[in-house]
């Protein structure tokens, strides 16, 4: 693979790692598909090991052979972009805290019904839309023993840079796609669903009947404002986590590693 010794990061193919926008990466369409920005090695080596095609790598020149001396050995007929640590360290939006970044494909997801077919327990993210919670919750997910990630369309990209790094690359570990239809539709994949919400008739999430559930799927709010009314209604339970010391509620990132532990599906006891 050819190794590119850049001096500035105007040079011609950098731009994907040094000026792209997010919602550019995302439009960058080749065979129908859009780019996303892993960083750090282990996150790569875990997208490698998934199946992720890479386009090409931005490195500092000490992990040439040092930390991503692996990767390049992997990484086929590539551009190895590498410079000097304080020219990469001007890449704008990007502090490379591991000093290897790679440009990979993004894949063509699966349908919802494909990775539901043979799920015990998924989570259902409805609108959550910060990075850091995006990637806690799919790491939360893969450590957990949660089968399949729904995401509403309102919800935050899981292969946005900053949540793949949050997630330490478990985005790549668990399948995921974009919900389609509505809890309604879950129902009729055999999924009984738990809305994860304070209300008055909401039942405690230690109840015995969530872990009788052959098949269950648990729905995380917004940060903010929790999931809608009309949600909440159409589910077939509404759980809560108890809370001491008048604190009302957790973290949705916090309250999902709660659910997933909790509500694990009884094959997933150790």
């Amino acid at each position: 693979m050819p190794i590119i010794e850049i001096s500035s990061l105007s040079h011609s193919g950098v731009e994907i790692f040094s000026t792209l926008t997010e919602a550019q990466l995302r439009g960058r369409m080749e065979c129908g598909r859009g780019v996303f920005i892993a960083e750090s090695p282990n996150v790569i080596r875990r997208a490698l090991n998934a199946g992720y095609e890479t386009l090409a790598l931005l490195c500092e020149q000490k992990h040439i052979t040092g930390d991503a001396a692996d990767l390049i050995a992997r990484l086929g007929n590539i551009p190895i972009y590498t410079g000097h640590r304080e020219l990469l360290a001007t890449l704008t939006g990007y502090v490379l805290t591991r000093g290897v970044l790679c440009a990979m494909r993004r894949p063509r997801l699966p349908k919802m019904e494909d990775i539901c077919r043979d799920a015990r327990r998924i989570v259902v993210i409805d609108g959550v839309v910060d990075t850091t919670n995006i990637g806690d919750i799919f790491r939360s997910a893969a450590a957990l023993g949660i089968d399949a990630v729904l995401l509403t369309p309102g919800s935050c990209d899981p292969l946005n840079r900053r949540a793949v790094r949050v997630s330490m690359g478990s985005v790549f570990l668990v399948p995921w796609t974009w919900m389609e239809g509505s809890l309604a539709d879950l129902g009729k994949l055999g999924f009984r669903t738990a809305a994860m919400a304070l209300t008055d008739d909401s039942i405690s999430i230690d109840h015995p009947a969530l872990r009788d559930e052959p098949r269950l799927a648990i729905v995380m709010g917004t940060e903010g404002d929790g999931l809608p009314r009309e949600t909440i209604a159409k589910a077939d339970y509404v759980v809560r986590i108890p809370m001491c010391n008048g604190v009302d509620s957790l973290n949705v990132a916090a309250a999902a590693a709660v659910a997933f532990w909790q509500l694990r599906a009884p094959e997933r006891e150790r």
